[in-house]
């Protein structure tokens, strides 16, 4: 699953990455999302990409209840084309959530330690996410979420959790992003775990347990006898 994540960057910078305009109001540097909070994603408007700020849950518009949205900010790879929740997003509203890094717990026996799963060269990981807009029909306001795909982990990931979220190669953002190709298998085949994926991971402080905790302190690293606590 995935969880959590940090966008770290201005979202001027993230605009300049993935060639998207930035419509957002540029929020301060984050170190802790949490589901049903907001977060930037990149998405595909007509022919311009967007940075755009949508929260963290996918509702769908048919929903009852707003509150589904815990338990909708993941979509499982092998069933998002099948899922009532999911399949009309992935047909019609794909996304690009980008992040500095993710957070996932590595159990061992009863003890859970956070780490934090990021690119070793710096650059963002771009996840690939749906989104959907609904209409609360009590204001008429609009909100606009999203979830994240997870999919079965690659050999990395193997050591810390049995699924990570489906990390989209550069190569691919316009596939993702683009028009709905005519053989879905296109874009499925971007759900398979990818082996060659440069990936790192460190433990960090339990800090990261707690929502409510954000800053660059989440990411110092933990420490025990013996050095570092790696997976």
């Amino acid at each position: 699953m995935c969880g959590r994540f940090q966008q770290q960057r201005p979202t001027s910078e993230l605009a300049k990455i993935f060639e998207a305009e930035d419509l957002t109001d540029a929020p301060d540097p984050r170190f802790n999302i949490a589901p049903t909070t907001e977060a930037s994603v990149v998405v595909q408007r007509d022919e311009q990409r967007a940075i755009v700020r949508y929260r963290w849950g996918l509702i769908p518009p048919w929903a009852d209840d707003p509150k589904i949205a815990s338990r909708t900010f993941n979509a499982r790879a092998e069933t998002v084309t099948t899922s009532p929740m999911f399949r009309d997003a992935f047909k019609k509203r794909r996304c690009l959530v980008p992040v500095d890094g993710f957070y996932e717990w590595h159990r061992e026996g009863k003890d859970r330690t956070p780490l934090t799963i990021f690119d070793p060269d710096g650059k963002p990981l771009a996840l690939a996410g749906l989104w959907t807009g609904r209409q609360d029909p009590e204001t008429g306001e609009w909100r606009r979420t999203f979830t994240i795909i997870t999919t079965r982990p690659n050999d990395f990931m193997r050591r810390i959790h049995d699924r990570m979220p489906v990390i989209v190669d550069p190569t691919s953002w316009s596939l993702w992003l683009g028009p709905t190709p005519k053989d879905p298998g296109e874009l499925m085949a971007l759900f398979e775990p990818r082996e060659e994926l440069a990936l790192d991971a460190y433990a960090v402080q339990p800090l990261v347990n707690n929502v409510r905790n954000d800053g660059p302190d989440l990411l110092f690293p933990a420490q025990r006898e013996g050095g570092l606590i790696l997976p």
